[in-house]
Parts: structure tokens; sequence; C-alpha cells
């Protein structure tokens, strides 16, 4: 029976799909195709941490930044860039050390 994923992979998998002996067909996305692909796995992905029990979470995490590394490449976006600007927002309005959630605000 044939079970249907339309989803971006790691490189691997096909070769591990062989190995366990069963078959499948891939396609290589386009440019256009790769970038939506990356976006609906990076929600995939951050689904998954917020699933995951704490003895997973490490390998959870550990597949969230390898979407975002590739969200980088994907853009030409040094992680310094992405860290200077981590800094910047931080300084301009804070981090979550004090765990404030908003619970209303009156206009």
């Amino acid at each position: 029976m044939r079970q249907y994923y339309h989803k971006l992979v790691r490189d691997k998998i096909p070769e591990i799909i062989a190995q366990a002996g069963k078959s499948y067909e891939i396609k290589t996305l386009s440019e256009d195709e790769y970038l939506q692909a990356l976006n609906n796995k990076l929600l995939e992905e951050a689904k998954e941490v917020v699933q995951a029990e704490p003895e997973d979470l490490l390998k959870e995490l550990g597949d969230l930044f390898e979407v975002i590394d590739h969200i980088l490449i994907a853009y030409n976006i040094s992680r310094g860039t992405i860290i200077n600007c981590q800094q910047k927002r931080r300084k301009e309005r804070g981090s979550f050390t004090k765990r404030i959630q908003l619970v209303w605000t009156e206009t």
C-alpha cells in the first residue's frame, strides 16, 4: 500500500528507504517549490518541538535548526546576521527571561 507524503526530506532518506527494501518516488523541487517546502518543514519541525517529550527535545530542536540553517542558505543569510538581529531585538524589546504573559491591554 502506498503512503503519500509530498514533503521535503533529508538527503539520505531515499537511500534509507531503499535499504529497507521499499519502493519510492522522489522529485527535485524547483527553487520556488523548495522555498515553500522549507516553510512547510519549518512549521512541521516547530510543531514536533512543541509536542516533544523531554527525552526527545534535543533531537527535535536539532531538526528545527537544520531547517533554519537551510532557510538561511536559501536566502543567503549568515548566522552572524541572525545573531546580530537577535541581539538588537533583545536590546530593544527584551528577552523572555522574566516569563511575562500579556493578559490584556486597553485602548
